[in-house]
């Protein structure tokens, strides 16, 4: 059962108390002691009952928190740890903590990427050591999809602390079809990942047009003296709202689009929508569907869309129907016999 703050707030001030062999702590000094600190930290005038200091007596001795405190009444009126070296504060992690700590250390390596995840994930290990874990080599449970050594993660770091610090930056970027680096003065607003690959969003900082930025292709960053500007037409918490993957443009708007599914298709479409925004329209009897996402078109809706290859095919809207046409047919071409020399 969790406790509250106030609860926890007693749970500690009764521990000073019994851990301080130098006075001896009758029922009523808690009940004083308490008050006080409650007043001190939260400003409770009130005070507490006694019953309430037997209640927290109570819950301290059993296991319910974990504490098991050894304490013992003295003289049929005092109160001490049996245990002078007793503190709930030094008391060992649970088996149970243990085993979640573990858990949750190797879901959490998973980020290693960000700086500031290596300086917790370097606490936890030297935790994990000073507390003689067992040498038990676990093999892992949980496995996310991790490219390792991919070029730019080197940024996430310093990009997260910037972000957060509100820092203008001067960041000098060459796109894949740039002979040149170019540089521009951004303010960062928000890191996403799609597919392994790792985006920065940011605005202009003199007109607040918002750029996306692919951290590998990123060359240098560096703080500028350009005052930090909030942009208000991005709001990280809904611009992705009718976005599939990263891509979107400002005045890019979303369209209604139709997606026939075959059967084979199907239950892996509606078992993993393509969109949050995704809704069966039809489910024949063949066991093929038709669904509708309301999204922006963008590359990454193509290459989604491309890789079910013929076990989609697009409805609506027309232009959507006759892009995806185009492509599939290119694609083909490169299948054709006559051009199969080209591969040899």
């Amino acid at each position: 059962m969790p406790a509250n703050k106030n609860a926890l707030i007693r749970y500690k001030t009764i521990d000073n108390c019994l851990s301080n062999r130098y006075r001896r702590w009758t029922i009523e000094d808690l009940v004083e002691a308490c008050s006080e600190a409650l007043y001190d930290c939260e400003g409770i005038s009130r005070g507490v009952s006694v019953r309430t200091i037997q209640a927290d007596l109570q819950m301290m001795r059993s296991d319910k928190l974990g504490y098991n405190a050894p304490i013992e009444v003295y003289d049929h009126k005092y109160y001490r740890y049996a245990d002078p070296d007793y503190s709930i504060t030094s008391m060992p992690l649970s088996k149970n903590d243990i085993e979640g700590l573990h858990e949750a250390v190797d879901m959490l390596r998973q980020l290693q990427d960000f700086e500031q995840f290596m300086e917790l994930s370097d606490v936890v290990s030297r935790l994990e050591e000073k507390l003689a874990l067992t040498g038990k080599t676990k093999r892992p449970i949980v496995h996310f999809d991790n490219v390792p050594n991919l070029k730019g993660l080197k940024w996430l770091g310093p990009l997260y602390a910037h972000i957060r610090n509100r820092q203008t930056l001067c960041i000098s970027y060459q796109s894949f079809t740039a002979r040149e680096p170019h540089d521009f003065v951004i303010c960062p607003h928000l890191l996403k990942e799609f597919r392994n690959r790792w985006f920065l969003y940011g605005s202009r900082q003199k007109d607040l047009v918002l750029f996306n930025l692919a951290l590998d292709r990123i060359i240098d960053i560096r703080p500028s003296d350009s005052p930090y500007r909030d942009n208000p037409d991005f709001d990280p918490s809904h611009f992705f709202d009718d976005v599939i993957g990263v891509t979107k443009n400002s005045g890019l708007k979303s369209q209604r689009i139709k997606i026939w599914a075959s059967a084979e298709q199907s239950d892996y479409i509606l078992t993993k929508p393509l969109h949050p925004s995704q809704r069966l329209l039809r489910r024949h009897k063949d066991g093929s569907c038709v669904v509708e996402i309301v999204v922006v078109v963008n590359v990454e809706l193509y290459s989604v869309l491309l890789s079910y290859g013929s076990g989609v095919k697009v409805m609506s809207p027309r232009c959507l129907v006759r892009e995806m046409h185009q492509r599939l047919s290119e694609a083909c071409k490169m299948y054709d016999e006559s051009r199969r020399e080209d591969f040899d």
